[in-house]
């Protein structure tokens, strides 16, 4: 009986990336809004019922997607990070964090438009998002912690205004490191995606022609502007 079990459980798996592949085509070729279950059940050949026991709906399949797409960047944040020692230069760790981003952003950019493009009209994204989507910020999280660690981190001043909300950042994102950081860090991650953004969705056309050593310069404003600093000896 197990054999049996996982030969479905091979089945159902292998059935269910070809959905998702389909539906990643008509992505590209149509945008999110006009993903439909239907459509996707024609081109592979299945009946729409068919289909519908492996997604339910529509909104389950986006979901889907959507926490493929937030994993597939983390992946690659983590990776870069992975690649570097907690004792490496925190600028150079940072800026290769998010590199790693933007490269998978450059080489997946329908994917990417699905998680950081505009909302898709009456679709709200559920709980299962949430932590795939930070991965990216803990990667970057990772690299400031390392640094607060060995003292090569003066973090901006902290408006006075913000300062309960840095309070609730701190406790809630990065507990441990000074709320001034953390607020620095969510204004940069934010930074950080509005550079890539504007690139993938052509808005340095015409405008930026060196965009590789642009980014990378413009990522280490955002490591400098968090408050990190090269380490003596890094």
């Amino acid at each position: 009986m197990s054999t049996v079990r996982g030969a479905r459980a091979r089945a159902r798996a292998e059935i269910t990336a070809a959905i998702k592949e389909e539906a990643r085509r008509r992505l590209a070729a149509e945008g999110a809004a006009k993903l439909s279950l239907r459509a996707v059940a024609r081109e592979l050949g299945m009946v729409s019922s068919a289909l519908y026991r492996y997604f339910p709906s529509r909104d389950d399949l986006l979901t889907a997607l959507i926490v493929d797409a937030y994993d597939a960047v983390g992946a690659a944040a983590e990776r870069a990070l992975a690649a570097t020692g907690a004792d490496d230069d925190p600028v150079r760790r940072w800026t290769e964090v998010c590199a790693a981003v933007r490269a998978w952003a450059l080489t997946h950019p329908h994917e990417y438009a699905l998680i950081y493009g505009s909302p898709v009209p009456g679709y709200s994204a559920p709980q299962d998002t949430i932590g795939p989507a930070s991965r990216v910020g803990h990667a970057l999280i990772a690299v400031a912690r390392d640094a607060h660690r060995r003292g090569a981190v003066a973090p901006p001043p902290l408006p006075g205004a913000l300062s309960a909300e840095a309070d609730r950042m701190a406790a809630d994102l990065a507990p441990g490191l000074p709320p001034a950081l953390a607020l620095a860090l969510v204004g940069v991650w934010a930074q950080l995606f509005g550079l890539v953004s504007f690139e993938v969705f052509g808005q340095f056309h015409r405008v930026v022609e060196e965009r590789e050593a642009f980014f990378a310069a413009a990522a280490a404003r955002l490591a400098h502007a968090a408050g990190l600093r090269s380490a003596p000896g890094a």
